[in-house]
């Protein structure tokens, strides 16, 4: 019970102290008039959590889960198969790397148009703008993981005249697996990121959270714009603990783990 206190008690408290604080600047800092634009929590919980509200929520929930396990899914394939091609050449590495690091440095809102012109303004659209956020995560990690093998352990399967192919499955990969979870658990967070923002400007097919968002903001509906912006974060807190526990799973017994 101690243990679990010491764990829980200060971000419970830190959490108290955010909504007291939020409470003091809807009562205290706005006036009356300017109040819609920070209402009170339980305002946030009664009208943004109402079985209206949740109606367009809960669907709009199920699109973003959607299209952000698509993007994940194909960025953990090409990040991998990416650094796996890198790592096997210097001559690779040098040319690839610059254009994943410009990937990385490209606004994706600068590119929106792009996208939109090429694939269209549905699921395609919305799932290459997510893969495109969270791919630099699964190319940077897995690359430095695969790199970062011990010497004595190479040369052991130098002079066991081990193929190339087992060396990469045999010993990089299995060295390099506590890196590739932490970028998948990097990735997985930027993937809800890059499903919200993409859906924010796709606007055909069915309706994610990111367009429920810029909906409540056009039509100033602010505890429903907030009750939105609740649920992405706690969609993206899951994803972030549900793979941090699944790398405690896996490699938590004989590699330290955060």
């Amino acid at each position: 019970m101690r243990q679990r206190l010491s764990r829980f008690a200060p971000p419970a408290g830190v959490l108290a102290a955010l909504i007291a604080l939020w409470y003091l600047t809807t009562y205290a800092v706005l006036s009356a008039d300017r109040r819609f634009l920070m209402p009170p929590p339980h305002v946030v919980v009664h009208k943004g959590f109402d079985s209206a509200t949740l109606a367009e929520l809960l669907p709009a929930l199920g699109q973003t889960v959607l299209v952000s396990a698509s993007g994940l899914i194909l960025s953990i394939l090409i990040g991998v198969c990416w650094a796996i091609a890198m790592s096997q050449a210097d001559w690779i590495q040098r040319s690839l790397f610059p254009y994943a690091v410009i990937l990385q440095c490209i606004p994706v809102l600068a590119l929106v148009p792009l996208i939109g012109f090429w694939f269209g303004y549905d699921y395609p659209a919305r799932v290459i703008a997510c893969v495109m956020v969270a791919l630099f995560p699964m190319v940077s990690n897995t690359l430095f993981g695969l790199q970062s093998v011990q010497p004595s352990h190479r040369e052991m399967f130098r002079v066991q005249k081990a193929s190339r192919s087992t060396t990469l499955l045999k010993l990089e990969l299995p060295t390099a697996l506590p890196a590739i979870l932490a970028g998948m658990r990097i990735s997985a967070g930027l993937s809800v990121v890059g499903a919200v923002v993409a859906d924010f400007f796709f606007r055909r097919g069915q309706a994610g959270l990111g367009a429920l968002i810029s909906n409540y903001q056009s039509r100033v509906q602010t505890p429903q714009l907030f009750a939105a912006i609740a649920l992405a974060c706690l969609f993206g807190v899951t994803v972030f603990w549900l793979f941090g526990w699944l790398a405690q799973r896996l490699v938590g017994k004989w590699t330290p783990t955060q």
